[in-house]
């Protein structure tokens, strides 16, 4: 799950960490008032107009102005607000602006980058921070990652001051400003830890003219399986900003994954979900999404699935690939058979039983009247629906 720039400011500043801090308006009414009350707290005319979405970027696509006066923030929350903003990172669709984050305006002497994730290859956290931080930081990890300071930390041990001090000093920091940035990275693994957030991001973090640490950027990722822990960030979410087909599916209990393919995928388990994915290409498809059923798919279960695969207009076959395990193979084909009869379905079904009761499965499926492909196994299956899909791409 992620959040916005101005909720994930909110959390930094509770583990301590100083933020450039500013009011978040979602109408143009409310723009005077939030405009004025954020020049009379920072005492200064000038603000910061921010778009709030769900990607970065926003700098380079118009989505973050610096306003001199009231009349010139007003003007970029009216041309923001309301507008579709288009980043590298929100594709060429791009994404509404339901609200703007208006900030103080701070002298900027140096932009850094600083971030926690999971190194999953050590099975350790990793640090990292750079001197090159802002809007280039891609460009920055891709043509010189030595500009990128690293160092790992144990989860069982947690982070030490020294740990601190070695990324501190990757920055070059020194005196006040080297004890501010170390007190900051320790606050950001606490703040990571406690909220069990799979990214903790600021970019950047800025020194200021008068010699401050602040954080002008934040961004979260939260593990999914450990929402529950935390209502008061469950409460951050923001539906707007995710794909409403995935939305749906997640009422259902089912793991979907929108892609770019018109083959549609109907799996139980992620790995064997990611094999038919492979398979799929391999045999010259593109697979229209990921989603995985789960260890306990039945005919509610198999009818939902259908439903979310084609509400994708792209969808031109659709791939059943289950192995029984816990699920018995004869219950999935009877809810296959349900769900095509009472869908109606237009999309030819190519479905791929394996394990418990495969062989009942399969005369089930032979007798039931219905028009089902059925396939052997993964390499039949995935050449016949990648044949079906472009048959009927053409009619």
């Amino acid at each position: 799950m992620k959040i916005h720039e101005y909720q994930g400011k909110a959390i930094l500043k509770s583990f301590d960490v100083p933020v450039q801090d500013g009011e978040v308006i979602d109408s143009p009414d409310q723009a005077e008032a939030a405009i004025e009350r954020v020049q009379q707290r920072f005492h200064s005319p000038a603000v910061v107009v921010k778009a709030q979405i769900h990607a970065g970027g926003r700098g380079k696509g118009g989505g973050v102005k610096y306003s001199p006066t009231k009349e010139k923030a007003l003007e970029h929350v009216r041309n923001i607000l309301g507008s579709t903003l288009v980043t590298h990172q929100t594709g060429p669709k791009g994404q509404r602006v339901r609200k703007v984050y208006i900030t103080q305006a701070l002298d900027i002497a140096h932009e850094y980058y600083a971030a926690l994730t999971l190194d999953r290859s050590r099975g350790k956290h990793v640090f990292m921070v750079s001197t090159e931080g802002g809007v280039d930081i891609e460009s920055v990890a891709a043509n010189t990652p030595e500009k990128i300071a690293k160092i790992w930390i144990d989860p069982l041990v947690g982070m030490k001051p020294f740990q601190a001090r070695i990324l501190a000093n990757a920055l070059h920091l020194q005196g006040d400003q080297l004890k501010r940035a170390m007190s900051i990275f320790l606050n950001m693994y606490r703040c990571y830890e406690e909220t069990d957030a799979s990214l903790v991001e600021i970019n950047p973090l800025v020194k200021t003219e008068q010699g401050d640490i602040v954080a002008l950027d934040a961004k979260f990722n939260f593990d999914d399986n450990a929402l529950f822990r935390h209502p008061d960030i469950v409460e951050m979410r923001d539906l707007f900003e995710e794909d409403p087909t995935e939305v749906e599916a997640g009422k259902y209990h089912l793991n979907y994954i929108k892609l770019d393919g018109n083959v549609g995928c109907m799996v139980n388990g992620a790995g064997l979900a990611m094999a038919t994915m492979d398979i799929i290409k391999l045999s010259g498809g593109e697979p229209a999404n990921f989603l995985d059923v789960g260890g306990a798919a039945n005919v509610e279960t198999v009818k939902n699935g259908f439903k979310i695969i084609l509400s994708d207009e792209h969808v031109r076959a659709i791939l059943i690939n289950i192995f029984g395990g816990i699920v018995r193979c004869d219950r999935v084909a009877n809810g296959v058979i349900q769900a095509v009869k009472e869908l109606e379905l237009t999309v030819p079904v190519v479905v791929r039983l394996e394990g418990t009761n495969a062989e009942q499965a399969k005369d089930i499926l032979a007798r039931s009247g219905v028009q089902i492909i059925p396939a052997d196994n993964m390499k039949d299956a995935a050449e016949k629906v990648v044949a079906a899909a472009n048959q009927n791409q053409g009619e």
